[in-house]
Parts: structure tokens; sequence; C-alpha cells
């Protein structure tokens, strides 16, 4: 697993296993949300799988499937309402962490300055500057 911390409070990483979020709550994330669509992916990692095998340990889990080149609002607002609802640290997955940050990015248009929101995630590869024109967009609200 690779985790990549774009903040204190947020981190992501590409698609992630049950056996893996053990390791999440020994570092102390309260909450995971996974980004990749069921159809993606083999049987044993789909979202029941994984929601079980995190509830089991005490995590929430929350199922915020988004499809690769179909990023939606709704995507949007259910990231943030999971990252406000979150009683710790977040850690989000998909394919390779790309769909996660864009989202994560989207969400917190409000919170941040555009730069943070393309900047952060760019250190670890995620190139997200063809958001720039809807991240200002939601800031502006």
């Amino acid at each position: 697993m690779d985790i990549r911390q774009i903040t204190p409070d947020y981190a992501v990483s590409p698609q992630i296993t049950p056996a893996d979020l053990v390791a999440l709550k020994a570092a102390g994330f309260t909450t995971v949300i996974d980004n990749r669509p069921d159809a993606e992916i083999a049987g044993d990692l789909h979202a029941p799988v994984m929601r079980a095998a995190a509830e089991a340990l005490g995590l929430t889990f929350v199922a915020n499937p988004i499809i690769g080149g179909a990023l939606t609002m709704a995507n949007v607002t259910a990231q943030r309402a999971a990252m406000d609802a979150a009683t710790g640290p977040v850690f989000a997955y998909c394919a390779s962490g790309n769909r996660s940050s864009m989202v994560w990015a989207l969400a917190e248009a409000r919170n941040r300055p555009v730069d943070d929101l393309v900047g952060l995630p760019a250190r670890f590869g995620y190139q997200l500057d063809h958001l720039r024109p809807q991240i200002e967009a939601l800031a502006r609200g």
C-alpha cells in the first residue's frame, strides 16, 4: 500500500485490499472512502467486502464510486459530506489515487487556495491543472 498524504487529514492511494485496512487503522485513519466502481475490480475488492472489513475494525466506510472521466457534482457532494462527517483523518482510494485527488480538490474549493488544491496532489504526480476553472467556479459558489 502506497499512502500519499495530500494533507494531514486526507490521503489517497491506488487500490487497497481488506488486509490493508489494519495498517490504515493503525496509522490513525478513521474514514475510508472507496472511489472505485465495483465494475473495475475483482469481487473480493468490491465495496460490500471492503465495507465489512473496515467496519469490523471500527472504521467508517463510504462508497463514492467515480467512473473514470465522468466525475459528477454528486460525487463531489458525497466526498465533501464524508470528509465533514469524519472524526479523524480520511483515506480515499481508487485505481491510482487520481480520482480521489480530483474529487478532494473540487470538494475543498471553498476551503483552500486553488494553487494548493492543484499543487498538493502534484507532489505525488497527480496533475490537476485542467480542473482550475471548475475549482475557481466552485470557490465562487
